[in-house]
């Protein structure tokens, strides 16, 4: 949000760790169609709503819930991804919160 509402660089990077495929839509151009559409703004305004409330979400569960948590969580909601990415985490917190789940 911080490139499209204030014209800067953004915080997060995008590391592909799959074959995708990628579409670009210039600001200005966005902007463009909004002022077209009233559809299209409202499908705008419902989509950014959408990613604020992840945003807080995930805020939320690294504030509040433990690491055990947050994993059945990820097993819950996103099972695929654990064996397509890095989590960021030692492998011996990785084994100590499975032996909580179990």
């Amino acid at each position: 949000m911080k490139s499209y509402v204030a014209n800067q660089k953004g915080y997060e990077d995008i590391e592909l760790l799959e074959d995708c495929e990628l579409y670009e839509l210039k600001t200005r151009n966005l902007q463009e169609l909004y002022n077209k559409d009233i559809h299209i703004a409202n499908w705008g305004r419902r989509f950014a709503e959408q990613e604020l409330i992840k945003t807080e979400e995930r805020l939320i569960s690294r504030q509040f819930r433990s690491a055990t948590q947050r994993y059945v969580e990820l097993l819950a909601n996103n099972n695929d991804l654990i064996k397509r990415v890095k989590l960021g985490i030692t492998q011996v917190s990785l084994s100590r919160i499975r032996s909580e789940i179990k």
